[in-house]
């Protein structure tokens, strides 16, 4: 069973479309966990029709955030907060392509305990989402790769499947935003475990506005990446 989390903040516009592409990409055992902030969220009512219209092979339940405002907070909730021994986390905003889940899920059950869905390897892409933005996740992803040797050619991409093994033997310190999918790679590296990728496409709806802040976000990108390179360099694991 793989629990897939949605972080939400007033997606009404595009939430039924997302499951739609779930029931339609995934055909592996799996179930649904929206989290949201607060209950004036206007995610929930569609979801609760979503819910009542059983037109789909899969459970989906609301959560609320646990940890206090925000993606980040959301996202920890998801993972922790969820009962699947593997979690993956997917954009409310169909940016996520969803047709390599099963992939995922099959490395997942062959023993790694990160899967990531990368951008930047033979079969990858990524459309929009500001040139300046997508030049430095790029150069992040690819520069770790040859600096460290870790085994994904992108570490800033949320779209990321784990273990509960790793999991619950780390302690997620992020305090930013989405800089938490490169903790817990980094983490996972640092730490011994198993991580593979698959080949992924992103594309960003142009008319959605983006709640990624870049220039407040990077220095904890930096921390973790600086982070990663150094403990890699000198053997050193992270307490």
């Amino acid at each position: 069973m793989l629990s897939i989390i949605i972080p939400v903040y007033n997606e009404a516009d595009y939430i039924k479309a997302t499951l739609d592409e779930i029931k339609r990409c995934i055909h592996s055992p799996i179930n649904v966990y929206i989290v949201y902030d607060n209950k004036n969220d206007n995610t929930l009512p569609v979801i609760e029709t979503c819910i009542q219209s059983h037109d789909y092979p899969f459970e989906i339940k609301t959560l609320q955030n646990a940890y206090g405002k925000g993606a980040l907070n959301a996202i920890r909730t998801g993972l922790y907060k969820t009962d699947a021994y593997h979690k993956l986390v997917v954009m409310a905003d169909l940016s996520d392509n969803l047709q390599v889940v099963d992939a995922m899920i099959k490395k997942a059950q062959q023993g790694y305990d990160v899967v990531c869905g990368s951008r930047y390897i033979k079969g990858g892409s990524q459309k929009g989402g500001g040139k300046i933005k997508s030049f430095l996740a790029r150069c992040a992803g690819l520069s770790l790769h040859f600096l460290t040797h870790i085994p994904t050619h992108d570490c800033t991409n949320s779209f990321k499947l784990y273990s509960q093994k790793l999991l619950q033997n780390i302690t997620i310190e992020s305090s930013g935003g989405f800089e938490i999918g490169l903790e817990i790679v980094t983490k996972a590296w640092l730490g011994g475990y198993q991580i593979t990728e698959v080949p992924s496409q992103w594309q960003e709806d142009p008319k959605r506005q983006s709640h990624f802040h870049l220039f407040k976000w990077l220095p904890y990108y930096l921390k973790w990446y600086c982070l990663c390179i150094v403990k890699t360099w000198t053997g050193k694991k992270i307490p």
